[in-house]
């Protein structure tokens, strides 16, 4: 059955992968802003400011994480961990005076979090892209709305956008 699901998952991502216009790469599509720690930049995208990883891409967090980290397994597959140690959340929120942090996971890692939520890349998606913002998709039971991290922005609001992708992992 787990093959079946990540069959399943594989053929709804790809049938989203373009539906936001921002599936292909464009040299319009993002632009550096001047705040960069090596770690997290701050990105335009699609005419949104998003905190972008070491190589460019959006991160995102999901609402549902408050309480802790619920994306784990079959959920990281897609939603890639932002990884890094306390040291290097520490510079990096001075560099760009943002809420950034770290929190332990399940498996021992430290992972990257903003306004103490928990940070991750979306696998489908390359550099300069925001495929993922708004996306829905449920693992294990649990429903997360994924919403890109915005330093202009509570990031602890749902997104904006009723016509979210989803995914249903059937678990």
């Amino acid at each position: 059955m787990g093959g079946l699901a990540a069959a399943t998952a594989a053929l709804v991502l790809a049938a989203c992968g373009g539906s936001s216009g921002g599936g292909s790469a464009d040299s319009n599509n993002a632009v550096a802003a001047s705040s960069d720690s090596g770690l997290v930049s701050m990105q335009t995208v699609d005419g949104t400011d998003v905190l972008a990883d070491s190589q460019g891409k959006t991160l995102y967090s999901a609402a549902v994480e408050r309480s802790g980290i619920k994306c784990t397994a079959e959920c990281t597959s897609f939603w890639r961990p932002a990884d890094a140690s306390a040291s290097e959340a520490q510079s990096t929120a001075a560099d760009l005076n943002l809420a950034i942090g770290t929190v332990q996971r399940p498996d021992g890692q430290r992972q990257l979090t903003f306004h103490g939520l928990p940070l991750y890349t979306f696998t489908q998606e390359g550099p300069g892209q925001l495929d993922g913002n708004g996306f829905v998709d449920d693992f294990q039971g649990t429903k997360f709305h994924w919403k890109a991290a915005t330093a202009g922005a509570d990031s602890n609001s749902a997104p904006s956008s009723s016509s979210a992708p989803s995914y249903n992992s059937g678990y």
